[in-house]
């Protein structure tokens, strides 16, 4: 093999290597991007580059995978189902009661589970790799929930909260955001939960 052939050889292995290196990447990059979603762009938003955004979304899907998450049975699907509807009926007579009721069972759902409670932020990173469709609701519930424990929460914030927190609790329970009997009979058009 002559000098000219083993250099065009090894200048097409090292094309190729990277050709196969880049579409790996740009692989796992969209992986990510399905997977995450919204998260994926606010993360990369909040990172200095989007190697360390990613490199934190694979680190999270390790952590994820740690997790012995189980489905919920359908006697406790209805009984967080009728628990919902509860605090949807109690939000007209005591909206800042029904918000931290509504944080309290979204929290109760997600520790029985199987995902940890005790920090939120760590429970917002384990929730983000089954539930980041949802996971914005449930920053905004809870930035909401937050200033409702100070009582700086205006009536329509908590209303924004509940149908937050719905969405969230939805995702976790596996359904359609759950009906409110108050929403089947008529109400004032400023008590229904949208």
């Amino acid at each position: 093999m002559s000098t000219t052939q083993i250099v065009v050889t090894l200048i097409l292995v090292v094309v190729v290597v990277a050709a196969v290196a880049a579409a790996l990447m740009f692989g796992r990059r969209r992986n990510l991007r399905s997977r995450f979603g919204p998260e994926y762009d606010r993360l990369l938003s909040e990172r200095d580059s989007r190697a360390d955004a990613e490199r934190e979304l694979r680190d999270r899907e390790r952590r994820h995978a740690e997790l012995t998450l189980t489905p919920l049975s359908p006697e406790a699907r209805e009984r967080y189902a009728t628990q919902w509807e509860e605090i949807q009926a109690r939000f007209v007579d005591s909206p800042a009661e029904a918000v931290g009721a509504a944080d309290e069972l979204v929290t109760r759902l997600v520790s029985e589970r199987g995902y940890p409670t005790g920090d939120y932020d760590a429970q917002v990173s384990h929730l983000s790799v089954e539930h980041a469709r949802t996971l914005g609701h449930y920053r905004d519930a809870h930035d909401i929930q937050v200033r409702n424990a100070k009582g700086e929460a205006s009536t329509e914030e908590l209303r924004q909260a509940i149908v937050h927190y719905r969405e969230l609790f939805a995702d976790l329970l596996g359904d359609a955001p759950a009906p409110t009997r108050a929403a089947e009979s008529p109400a004032p058009a400023d008590a229904t939960i949208r």
